[in-house]
């Protein structure tokens, strides 16, 4: 007899989109999931749940979800209602607002940065 799988939250880390190194995508992304891109995305990247932009990873538009991990390249702004951590070799090329922000030695951003409450950055991404 099968077992009944139970449904995984969206924000499960084992319900990733992923997009592998060597993969590029023109057009925006929206989901309710996580994303993990290690490929190279030309439009806007939009989730409920975290965005990881990994090291070769790179995206030119904006980034908007609840958290963010970027180890890569980000041309656009980013609007995080929670947290965004910037690795090491992170760099950002816009302006972001989140409600906090960690940024390891080595990583770079280019623009503004506003930090808002929670509920801000939420839901007045100006």
């Amino acid at each position: 007899m099968l077992k009944r799988r139970e449904r995984l939250a969206f924000d499960s880390p084992d319900r990733v989109n992923r997009l592998v190194e060597g993969t590029k995508i023109t057009g925006d992304i929206v989901s309710a999931s996580n994303i993990r891109i290690d490929g190279t995305v030309d439009g806007n990247v939009s989730s409920s749940a975290k965005i990881v932009i990994g090291e070769n990873g790179s995206v030119t538009g904006n980034l908007s979800c609840s958290d963010a991990d970027i180890e890569g390249t980000l041309h656009g702004d980013a609007t995080i209602s929670g947290v965004l951590i910037l690795r090491e070799k992170a760099t950002i090329h816009g302006d972001i607002l989140t409600h906090r922000i960690h940024i390891e030695e080595g990583a770079a951003f280019n623009g503004a940065c506003r930090m808002n409450s929670h509920q801000t950055a939420a839901h007045n991404p100006e």
